[in-house]
């Protein structure tokens, strides 16, 4: 775990540039050892407090936030981990712990007892959390990505495709839950962080007609299609999505 903060750039590029981007790539950077040819599938399932504060921080701008999840990869338990990920303008800091496949589910279930007995400060910072203001998880977010690598500067380039967002379940290992798609139809996220500097090759790849995301947000996005504030039973008792959610434009 790293004990900096590390810049976040965020940037919403056509899938055809992506692909241009993919070659150059190959060429310039090492593609992540624990992707394939095509990258991976990640899941993440956010919590947020009685108030909504996660949510409301984002949508209000706040410069200082914070937001919890269980992440995993292609919907498999191989590597489950909890993590905080905390906000300051551009830069981002982000701790996990490891959880097993029954510790994630008991969390989902709201059990977290068992927290006190880890010897992993991050967890009881998370039971605390869930005592004093109530966390629930409340949206799970689907969408493959496939990252790069350079080891001058810690630098990661990553492109994220599909971002979709899971309805009538929080079941995160069930490969078929439905999904609503959160994006514009063509377009995709290339994300640039880095710690130390961002290389000028990789400056120069950024394609021209790149929109700079610097408030975008998978969580948010996708809090705004399911209609967040209801929870996970809201399809199952409509049928219908909130009438002012959409993807991003």
């Amino acid at each position: 775990m790293s004990d900096k903060y590390r810049h976040e750039l965020k940037y919403l590029i056509k899938c055809s540039d992506r692909d241009l981007l993919k070659l150059r790539l190959k060429h310039m950077m090492q593609l992540d050892p624990h992707a394939g040819e095509e990258g991976y599938m990640i899941r993440s399932i956010y919590f947020d407090d009685y108030w909504n504060s996660a949510y409301n921080d984002k949508e209000a701008g706040i410069l200082e936030r914070s937001k919890w999840r269980i992440r995993i990869y292609n919907c498999q338990d191989s590597s489950i981990k909890l993590e905080r990920k905390k906000k300051f303008g551009r830069y981002i800091f982000k701790e996990s712990a490891s959880l097993t496949r029954d510790e994630a589910q008991r969390l989902i279930e709201d059990d977290y007892l068992f927290l006190l007995k880890k010897d992993n400060n991050l967890l009881r910072e998370f039971y605390v959390e869930c005592i004093t203001k109530l966390m629930k998880p409340r949206v799970i977010v689907d969408y493959d990505r496939l990252p790069f690598i350079l080891p001058e500067g810690t630098v990661r380039v990553t492109f994220d495709s599909d971002v979709r967002a899971a309805v009538l379940s929080d079941d995160i290992f069930d490969e078929d839950l439905p999904t609503l798609s959160c994006m514009e139809a063509g377009k995709c996220i290339m994300e640039v962080k880095f710690t130390e500097f961002m290389p000028r090759m990789v400056k120069d790849i950024i394609p021209a007609g790149a929109v700079d995301l610097t408030a975008f947000s998978k969580f948010g996005i996708c809090a705004l299609k399911t209609a967040y504030l209801h929870g996970f039973s809201y399809y199952e008792e409509t049928g219908t999505p909130r009438s002012d959610a959409g993807g991003i434009v």
